[in-house]
């Protein structure tokens, strides 16, 4: 791996969509300008907002500490609204966030870390209803999805803001939108932590003359991995059914770390590297 990553270091990216050359396929995979790497942010599955975080959206550039677990607690105020096709407000987002875990979701799911409660990837506004598209009080939902790594399984709940409850759930195996911030943190956590991050965590090591130890150390940005049969370790074959990433790694004000080659599998917690 330090090969490939020296090939690497101190180039200097253009901030456009790099191809990567591969038997497998990662989902929405860009690196920002020198800048930053901004990581990618889940959407739900098809809309408009998955494609936006494919492309680079962020819902929070900066990588930080991972995520304490969430709690269920009883849904706030309505707070600021907004009306018709504007964008969600501050409040809604809290709001809906809060309607759309019940006690019993939250108690029967888990987290990319481990804990109770399903991993929330984004809020959207939903598209109005059909019959809807023309009216001037359209009821004014939003779609919340989420991540439940106790089974593999994305789950999306419409909440209607009016009325604050749930009024459609869906889910689905084998659909992968985006990671959002806090998979990407943990994925590089994994990595950081495994045998295989022994190449990172040297050239780091060689980039600024400091140990390797959080990936707050790292800006990140990353893609969902998919298994194609055959082209890759076996130990990767579930990628597509388990949330596989791969991460781009950037030494904070410094030089990119080519990290492609080395796949996270969050739902087994593994690290695995790609055949060549």
């Amino acid at each position: 791996m330090r090969d490939a990553v020296h090939r690497h270091l101190g180039k200097v990216v253009a901030g456009t969509a790099i191809a990567v050359a591969s038997t497998a396929a990662m989902v929405a995979i860009t690196l920002p300008g020198s800048a930053g790497a901004d990581e990618t942010g889940g959407g739900r599955a098809g809309s408009q907002s998955t494609q936006q975080a494919g492309q680079g959206r962020d819902e929070g550039q900066e990588q930080g500490a991972a995520v304490a677990p969430g709690v269920v607690e009883q849904a706030p105020a309505e707070g600021e609204k907004g009306r018709g096709s504007d964008p969600l407000t501050g409040d809604e987002i809290e709001r809906v966030e809060q309607i759309a875990v019940s006690r019993q979701m939250f108690n029967a799911s888990e987290d990319v870390g481990g804990e109770r409660g399903p991993q929330r990837l984004t809020v959207d506004l939903a598209e109005p209803e059909a019959d809807e598209t023309d009216a001037t009080n359209a009821p004014r939902r939003a779609d919340v999805t989420f991540y439940d790594y106790r089974d593999d399984t994305l789950v999306t709940r419409t909440v209607d803001l009016d009325a604050g409850k749930v009024v459609r759930t869906t889910e689905q195996q084998g659909v992968q939108p985006p990671p959002s911030r806090a998979e990407s943190i943990e994925a590089a956590n994994l990595l950081i932590g495994d045998p295989l991050g022994a190449g990172l965590k040297a050239d780091y090591q060689d980039a600024t003359g400091k140990e390797l130890t959080s990936p707050d150390q790292l800006k990140l940005s990353g893609g969902v991995y998919r298994a194609t049969p055959g082209a890759q370790p076996a130990a990767l074959d579930t990628c597509g059914e388990h949330r596989c990433v791969r991460l781009f790694l950037k030494v904070k004000n410094g030089p990119w770390i080519d990290t492609r080659s080395l796949v996270i599998d969050l739902s087994a917690r593994k690290v695995a590297e790609l055949d060549r």
